[in-house]
């Protein structure tokens, strides 16, 4: 009983170092993002926004981003749950691809990027890849009476590129691409 007792509390001793380190070397790694692993407040029209945390926006002259399978609601971030062998996954995606070609009809038989009718894990994914907007470019230029030309250097000039050139896909926060995009003239 002794032996159990004192290999129970080693191994205890020996977790515990085991997972402080771990949490020291996250904590580090996070101070080296850009961010240093805090939020990003951007605050616009006296109004403070978590650019670190997915925004729905609504009008039709926005960007939209990822769907969100928690309504966008940070408290309670989380996913659906539901594989790509789901029965009421798959419809729900459809319809969400039915509704974005119906919004977007300029863009005929275009690919429809996958996050623009896929939520993430976390339901509240603030980025979507440079053809996630490119293919709302026609319909909010139209809306907007801005070129479609000006709208991809815009999109170009936000598209954020892999940390270090390595770690990452290139993405583009929806609500920094909004917020300049309201800021054209």
């Amino acid at each position: 009983m002794k032996n159990h007792i004192v290999t129970a509390f080693r191994l205890t001793l020996v977790m515990l170092a085991v997972t402080g380190i771990y949490l020291l070397i996250v904590y580090a790694g996070s101070k080296v993002m850009p961010t240093k692993g805090n939020a990003e407040i951007i605050t616009q029209n006296g109004q403070k926004f978590y650019a670190n945390i997915g925004q729905e926006f609504k009008s039709e002259k926005y960007f939209h981003g990822r769907p969100s399978s928690v309504n966008y609601n940070a408290a309670g971030s989380g996913g659906s749950n539901k594989g790509p062998s789901n029965e009421e996954y798959l419809e729900t995606v459809q319809k969400r691809i039915d509704t974005l070609k119906m919004t977007h009809p300029g863009m005929g038989n275009a690919k429809v990027p996958v996050e623009l009718v896929t939520a993430s894990g976390s339901g509240l994914d603030p980025d979507i890849s440079e053809e996630g907007a490119l293919y709302q470019v026609k319909k909010i230029a139209q809306i907007r009476n801005i070129s479609e030309e000006k709208l991809r250097d815009l999109v170009k000039n936000q598209t954020e590129k892999p940390f270090l050139g390595l770690l990452g896909p290139s993405k583009i926060n929806v609500l920094k691409l909004n917020i300049a995009l309201d800021q054209l003239k």
